[in-house]
């Protein structure tokens, strides 16, 4: 069973202080987690640990001595220090398109030979949560933080030119989980009924 607290704590220790504005954007990551608990049922903890721990590969501590790749960082440490579940690790390896940007950085024989991909509802459900929420924790368009992306880091970077690959799947699996929550929500609350009179009668 995954424990969501150890899950916080690493990140809230590997994060806090050193990256703050990336902690508030996994403090969000997380709280749109949580929500998805309706259409992910027993999985909603697994996915909000990886929602916690899915950028603690930018730890510098992590940085200074790994590959340089946030995804395969993070998930490296999770399994050889921290001795974290095989598929926890699968998920902040391939968060978020991360084999697109492996592509690009010459580490995609490294990514697929150390983690395979996790099952797509779980992907789409981490990428749904990383893709609605801000740099600072805010939840907003997926659109919207595409842009935000690319604005941040410039035309000519690495994530950017990654992007332009990778913004049609993450789009699609933002869609696919807010047709879920939809699905869900129109059968938790259906809609009324209004009954059809004919010929003129009135409601008894």
């Amino acid at each position: 069973m995954i424990d969501i607290g150890w899950a916080e704590e690493t990140a809230r220790t590997l994060l806090e202080e050193t990256l703050p504005r990336r902690w508030a954007h996994t403090r969000g990551v997380a709280a749109t987690a949580r929500t998805l608990a309706p259409i992910l049922g027993d999985e909603t903890g697994l996915v909000t640990a990886a929602a916690w721990l899915h950028d603690v590969g930018y730890a510098p501590v992590l940085a200074s001595s790994g590959s340089g790749f946030h995804p395969l960082d993070g998930a490296r440490y999770l399994r050889d220090v921290q001795g974290a579940e095989a598929v926890l690790c699968r998920l902040v390896a391939r968060h978020s398109c991360a084999m697109i940007e492996a592509a690009e950085r010459g580490l995609a024989a490294d990514l697929t030979g150390e983690f395979k991909a996790a099952p797509r509802r779980l992907t789409d459900a981490l990428i749904y949560c990383d893709m609605t929420t801000g740099p600072d924790g805010q939840r907003m368009r997926v659109e919207r933080r595409l842009a935000e992306i690319r604005g941040r880091y410039g035309p000519g970077h690495v994530v950017s030119r990654t992007l332009t690959r990778s913004a049609p799947e993450l789009t699609a699996a933002v869609d696919r989980i807010a047709y879920k929550l939809a699905r869900c929500a129109s059968v938790a609350h259906p809609p009324r009924l209004v009954p059809v009179l004919v010929g003129g009668a009135q409601p008894m």
